[in-house]
């Protein structure tokens, strides 16, 4: 099992670990991590691990597919890789990293302002999108949003989050927005991530790592909307 340091941490830059396994394909897991195994729509973190004098870069990191409790970071090719028990030091790329966790931050800011259930949707360094289930094209506007987006970024909202049981969380269907990505459930508890006020802006599952507030977002705007068959309707949003 890897421990997630992220989930206490996602500012953490910087973390030890142990080599648990390498696998065939040159795939290393530790028995921790401050690197976000990709998953519901935000990539897996880069960076590198040092280890006895060398250096790996980490391309991507991902989880197990066997085995869902280990996370695995993939090697750039060519790159040394540790053997078992080896002691690393695990080096995020920061700069990539906070970008996703400002446009995650904001993706669920767009979704607090869209009231219709959420299709799909991907985290970007540079922009990122969100689809929803809504007929009617006219029922959202790219100008309308842009300025109530910068709004809720403006006024610097808390962005917190708090657990409950997975059986709340079935006794409160109405927390969840997707309709294609399941919460991360099987814990036995599930993280909701808070924005505002006991979530006055916005309260739904996320697994994602996110920044402490929303005056950290920085600008941002809807830039297309787009139509995705009869009833979806693509949302970009991109730093400006």
């Amino acid at each position: 099992m890897t421990l997630q340091l992220y989930r206490g941490d996602a500012y953490l830059q910087q973390a030890s670990a142990t080599v648990l396994a390498v696998g065939e394909r040159g795939g290393i897991v530790l028995d921790q991590t401050n690197f976000y195994a990709a998953a519901g729509g935000q990539p897996g973190d880069k960076g590198s691990l040092a280890f006895a004098g060398n250096a790996c870069a980490i391309t991507t990191t991902v989880y197990d597919s066997t085995d869902k409790s280990r996370i695995v970071h993939v090697p750039a090719e060519g790159a040394p890789r540790p053997a078992v028990g080896d002691k690393v030091t695990l080096s995020l790329d920061w700069p990539t990293r906070h970008r996703l966790m400002r446009m995650h931050s904001a993706l669920h800011l767009l979704c607090s302002l869209v009231p219709f259930p959420v299709t799909g949707g991907q985290i970007g360094a540079d922009d990122g999108r969100l689809d929803f289930d809504i007929e009617d094209a006219g029922a959202i506007d790219k100008d309308v949003l842009s300025e109530a987006l910068m709004a809720l970024v403006a006024a610097d909202h808390a962005i917190t989050e708090r657990w409950i049981s997975d059986a709340e969380l079935e006794a409160n269907p109405g927390l969840i927005r997707t309709m294609t990505v399941k919460p991360p459930m099987g814990s036995g508890k599930v993280r909701l991530v808070v924005i505002g006020t006991e979530g006055c802006i916005d309260l739904q599952p996320c697994g994602g790592t996110h920044v402490r507030s929303t005056g950290e977002i920085g600008r941002v705007a809807v830039t297309k909307i787009e139509k995705k068959g009869k009833l979806n309707r693509r949302v970009r949003v991109a730093f400006v």
